[in-house]
């Protein structure tokens, strides 16, 4: 498959399974090629402009380095790959008949990195979906967004990238699309299977071939607020959007009628206002979730076609469509 294909194709499923919807997505690319269009004609700013941002909703998923006609029969994939991941790859095309030609990272580097805090836009659509204001998301999200873009100023976002550069490796990352993956399989599980408490919600999590291998590496989906036998009552999943939003919206939640949270991690100051709110939180894992994001985004990739993967840095490839 070549990369560009592939990519697009990743766009594609994270699109299909984006709780926004498929009009929504069609509204956001409409209003960038209007953004695009008028900048071309006004402002010198079309230099600096994104254009992939013309098909591709997510900003924390690009292609950082290699030729997009590259074929890709095998890829080596991980949560994080950074410089030590990189030259690993490297090592191995040496001693490999079959070459590795893509070195795929789940969380974002390069310019996708720069650009995350742009995906937080899509919580104030999810939070609106559990009957939160709209206006309220919005403004509450907005404050976490600007704090995340400061925070990401001055990170040294293209060190990884200057690596696979360096030694001629194709490197892409793949974020909000697996994490849509993750969170809309959660969302159809729970609704099919209706846990009833926080303990069957738990079962049912460790049911899950990366959860139940996550526990036996002893980092267990685990209850955070609450007790196991709380009733769960309506349940959000919270594992898409870039990062973790504000920790201003729990009140919210529990106003919407959402009694349990169930998310891949939470901090300390977001926790302690959960249990202010009155509210259960279930950490299901922050690794196995995104490897569940990413093994459920390439079963649908390889309906297409059949690839390799080397699988480092967290990253275990679980197939369901054998």
């Amino acid at each position: 498959m070549k990369l560009e294909k592939l990519y697009k194709k990743i766009v594609e499923i994270g699109i299909k399974n984006d709780l926004r919807g498929k009009q929504e997505i069609n509204k956001i690319l409409k209003e960038e090629k209007e953004k695009y269009k008028k900048l071309k004609k006004d402002s010198d700013e079309a230099e600096y402009y994104d254009e992939d941002k013309l098909f591709n909703p997510f900003s924390d998923t690009r292609v950082l380095n290699g030729d997009l006609n590259t074929n890709v029969k095998k890829a080596i994939v991980g949560i994080d790959m950074e410089a030590g991941e990189i030259l690993l790859a490297y090592l191995l095309n040496k001693d490999m008949e079959q070459k590795i030609d893509l070195i795929l990272a789940h969380h974002p580097e390069g310019y996708a990195l720069a650009q995350l805090h742009d995906v937080m836009k899509l919580q104030a659509d999810l939070l609106a979906n559990y009957g939160i204001t709209i206006s309220v998301a919005e403004q509450i999200m907005q404050e976490r967004i600007s704090e995340i873009e400061r925070r990401l100023l001055p990170v040294n976002h293209n060190r990884a990238v200057d690596v696979a550069r360096v030694l001629g490796i194709p490197m892409m990352c793949v974020h909000t699309p697996a994490d849509n993956c993750v969170t809309n399989h959660l969302k159809k599980t729970f609704e099919k299977e209706k846990p009833y408490k926080l303990k069957d919600l738990i079962s049912l999590l460790k049911s899950i071939p990366e959860y139940k291998k996550s526990a036996k590496l002893q980092v267990s989906p685990k209850i955070v607020s609450g007790l196991e036998n709380n009733k769960c009552g309506k349940i959000s999943v919270d594992m898409t959007g870039g990062t973790e939003g504000s920790k201003e919206i729990f009140d919210k939640y529990a106003q919407s009628g959402v009694s349990t949270l169930v998310g891949m991690h939470i901090s300390e100051g977001h926790l302690k206002n959960a249990k202010k709110a009155n509210l259960n939180f279930v950490v299901a894992g922050h690794i196995s979730s995104d490897v569940l994001g990413l093994n459920l985004l390439f079963d649908e990739l390889e309906k297409e076609e059949r690839l390799e993967f080397v699988s480092v840095s967290g990253f275990e490839r679980i197939r369901r469509n054998k």
